[in-house]
């Protein structure tokens, strides 16, 4: 398990950059997904921040694996989609100075009451549009199935990387059984266009608990994942409310962190990542 790498959004045990690395130092893992840097999403940072963050973790030896960040995530109606584009080019910048291979994105939030299917030309064209945009940046696109968002179920999951092959795949289990959805009917059908996943839980009830503690199969599809060539996770636990969660989700919804009461983000964030090392037999 030695070549197995994880990498972790380490705002989950801190919301500074400084305390983001000494979590990833204690938990001997190999970098991050940045989401938020002092409180700030790393998609609105400047480019002389990212510089800072940059040689902070070169000094540690750590690298930035993905820009967790949170394109994709406006209404397809009602949001502004030009300058939702700008905010890209930005994210772009900030992964170059970051030297990130990744950024995770997702297909935009359906209306409610609406059929996700009336929009899957709009859809396709979008993120079409985005992958030629990050073209001269040598980055892999990551598309992260979100609750609300049209590509929340793996049916139009797939839909969208048929049409787009090169357009890459975050598998999140949690999410997945949140939107009713059978974990491993979702992996067969999108398994060969994962290039990474994200280690998050969740029950039936959608309460979030560690790895292997509800029903995301997270076990047997990391096993699966690894068996296929696949070496990359990224811890998401979720398992308090740490601060920029509330940022992260759609406008009247809100996680359920699980029934456990940790006694602070750190701890929630160490446990977190100690059960899925053990789930997976990785010291």
């Amino acid at each position: 398990m030695s070549n197995i790498k994880i990498y972790a959004f380490a705002d989950e045990s801190d919301a500074f950059i400084d305390g983001q690395i000494d979590a990833l130092k204690r938990n001997g893992l190999n970098g991050i997904e940045i989401r938020n840097v002092d409180g700030t999403n790393v998609s609105d940072i400047t480019v002389h921040k990212a510089k800072e963050v940059k040689d902070k973790f070169d000094s540690n030896g750590l690298s930035v694996w993905s820009i967790g960040s949170p394109i994709g995530k406006i209404n397809i109606e009602s949001d502004d989609f030009v300058a939702h584009i700008e905010k890209f080019k930005h994210t772009l910048e900030i992964s170059k100075v970051l030297n990130a291979t990744n950024i995770r994105i997702f297909s935009f939030y359906i209306p409610e009451g609406r059929n996700p299917d009336i929009y899957e030309n709009e859809v396709v064209e979008r993120l079409g549009r985005l992958l030629e945009i990050a073209k001269p940046y040598g980055v892999d696109l990551c598309h992260e199935n979100e609750k609300g968002i049209f590509g929340d179920i793996s049916e139009r999951c797939l839909k969208i990387h048929k049409a787009l092959p090169e357009l890459k795949a975050v598998f999140d289990p949690a999410n997945f059984v949140q939107c009713g959805q059978n974990t491993i009917s979702a992996w067969n059908e999108l398994s060969s266009y994962v290039k990474y996943i994200h280690i998050k839980d969740s029950t039936l009830l959608g309460d979030i608990v560690p790895a292997g503690e509800g029903e995301g199969n997270v076990k047997l599809i990391a096993e699966k994942y690894i068996e296929f060539g696949g070496r990359h996770f990224t811890m998401e636990p979720h398992l308090v409310e740490f601060d920029g969660l509330k940022s992260l989700e759609r406008e009247g919804e809100q996680s359920k962190v699980g029934k456990v009461v940790y006694k602070d983000a750190k701890t929630a964030f160490d446990y977190a990542t100690a059960t899925f090392k053990g789930l997976i037999g990785k010291d």
